[in-house]
């Protein structure tokens, strides 16, 4: 175990999927992909606010934070294995984090699985889980299809990853520039751009815009590119936001996909604001991406499991969420939360 300085000094830093420091992994080196708007030919950039922060950043936020002390450990209720639904039928399950079990068009669907106890490239230091996953990875009922949004530590998770590779070996679609990392766990992704689509396990997989940014480590900023998923499946559609700050993004893909019959919108690590906002919505302004996007039916996620990537109260997320419906006329049935574990029929 690391002395006691040696903690605080790493604790200081902020290890893990916050913000990424030196001594990480290095992600991949570069990719193929052609020069566009949000591609010099190297590194990846947000159209509408930059949303990495500097080394400087993190130190003021480590040395002013404040944060609600989080619980050190929460136990889940007990809830039924999900089990296979008709093809006619959505249902999802919230494993904890941005991990769900989806299953649309009578294919089960896998987003940013992480099932270990930190998110982070060690196991003595990073964001600490503090209630286990909603459901054990073998519970689950198989995996047909596998989307991870982006490299950040909380959603692409090796050693989960290879787990899920063992078990289901499912086609696996990411962003730009994340295969050559995914490889590392014996998977051979399919990357897309931003508006690119694949269709792959009976379904039609479009990758989406974020507000977002990616890093393994210090050196490998934005080399990779991050985003969300719309997968389209026998008359259904799931949106799954991935991470992502406020922004017209959301508009954009409302008007692309107008008939979206499940959102998966994040909530939480929103704390303290000035170095949060542009990488991570709070519960207003999920609120208002739900309505962007035609009001769906929403669920949120990115909340309750990881102590030390956020400031904000464990429970702050789900109550700032409601006084926020509220404040906007929004029922709870449009866009509430699940319990971690728990499944829910949204549409047959």
């Amino acid at each position: 175990m690391a002395d006691p300085g040696r903690r605080s000094v790493l604790r200081l830093l902020g290890l893990g999927a916050a913000m990424p420091v030196a001594g990480c992994a290095a992600g991949p080196a570069g990719t193929a992909s052609a020069v566009s708007d949000h591609f010099d030919g190297t590194r990846f950039r947000n159209l509408y606010a930059p949303a990495d922060k500097g080394f400087g950043d993190l130190l003021r936020w480590r040395l002013t934070s404040q944060p609600v002390p989080w619980p050190e450990r929460v136990e889940n209720a007990a809830y039924a294995v999900p089990n296979r639904v008709s093809r006619g039928q959505v249902a999802v399950t919230f494993v904890g984090h941005a991990s769900f079990l989806v299953q649309v068009g009578g294919v089960a669907i896998l987003t940013d699985p992480v099932w270990s106890e930190r998110a982070s490239p060690f196991s003595f230091v990073g964001p600490l889980r503090v209630r286990d996953p909603g459901q054990p990875l073998a519970a689950l009922p198989g995996v047909e299809l596998l989307l991870v949004s982006h490299n950040h530590y909380d959603h692409l998770d090796l050693a989960t990853l290879r787990e899920v590779q063992a078990r289901w070996a499912p086609p696996t679609v990411t962003g730009l520039g994340n295969a050559p990392l995914l490889a590392e766990a014996g998977i051979a992704a399919t990357e897309l751009d931003w508006w690119q689509s694949v269709e792959v396990a009976g379904t039609r997989i479009t990758y989406v815009p974020a507000q977002h940014f990616s890093a393994r480590g210090l050196f490998d900023r934005n080399r990779a590119l991050w985003g969300g998923f719309v997968v389209e499946a026998d008359g259904a559609t799931v949106y799954f936001a991935g991470d992502s700050g406020y922004c017209p993004h959301f508009a954009e893909i409302g008007q692309r996909f107008p008939r979206i019959d499940l959102a998966l919108l994040p909530i939480g690590a929103y704390e303290p604001r000035w170095f949060m906002t542009a990488a991570h919505m709070n519960p207003d302004e999920a609120v208002q991406a739900h309505l962007d996007l035609g009001g769906p039916t929403s669920i949120g996620m990115h909340f309750g499991t990881f102590r030390g990537l956020t400031d904000e109260a464990i429970d702050a997320p789900v109550h700032d969420l409601a006084a926020a419906r509220a404040a906007r006329g929004v029922a709870e049935a449009s866009f509430g939360v699940l319990d971690f574990g728990e499944t829910r029929i949204v549409k047959g």
